[in-house]
């Protein structure tokens, strides 16, 4: 019986605490609680991303197999794919791609990107830039929205562009050039 009342009031003291919040979960922010990071900038960044998926050391996984055999609808894969800001795959890594890729379309070759561009080095080391979006990988083009960032690219918005810079199919590797615009509070 002590245990219901406990549970009882508990809930009444919760139920006070959300009712008595009202409009506080919606209010604007006082621009003086950003701290340095009140002025809104505009970063053009381009790096390389490199993804393996065969070798001795694939830096991509395909955790989940598709679906239907016919196709690749249905498949999950996973990534750490090395970030350079030069085309050959041994330049300097300045992050990683860390994230999942998920076959998203059955009629064409359509991936659910959901990402992080962990920076590791220079000005921009311990930085995240997240990215959600579409990638048809037959586009020529393939424009990603920015989702929001960490570090330097904290508020992030904007839009990447992914092109394919070379693909071996023998080997399993695809080099995106990828061109990353955005806004950021700084």
């Amino acid at each position: 019986m002590t245990n219901l009342i406990l549970i009882f009031a508990a809930q009444i003291l919760l139920f006070y605490a959300v009712a008595s919040v009202g409009d506080e979960l919606g209010r604007t922010m006082n621009g003086k609680h950003l701290g340095p990071y009140k002025k809104e900038k505009l970063t053009h960044l381009r790096v390389y991303w490199h993804n393996s998926v065969n070798g001795r050391n694939p830096s991509s996984v395909m955790i989940q197999q598709p679906v239907l055999n016919s196709s690749l609808f249905g498949s999950i894969t996973m990534m750490d794919d090395p970030l350079t800001f030069d085309v050959p795959r041994n330049a300097t890594v300045v992050g990683q791609a860390q994230g999942m890729y998920v076959a998203a379309a059955q009629g064409e070759i359509g991936f659910l990107m959901v990402m992080n561009f962990a920076f590791t080095t220079g000005k921009y080391n311990g930085s995240t830039i997240t990215i959600l979006g579409r990638n048809v990988v037959m586009s020529k083009v393939r424009e990603m929205p920015v989702v929001g960032g960490s570090g330097i690219f904290r508020f992030a918005r904007g839009y990447v562009e992914a092109c394919t810079k070379s693909f071996d199919l023998k080997a399993g590797v695809v080099n995106l050039h990828i061109h990353f615009c955005s806004h950021f509070n700084k």
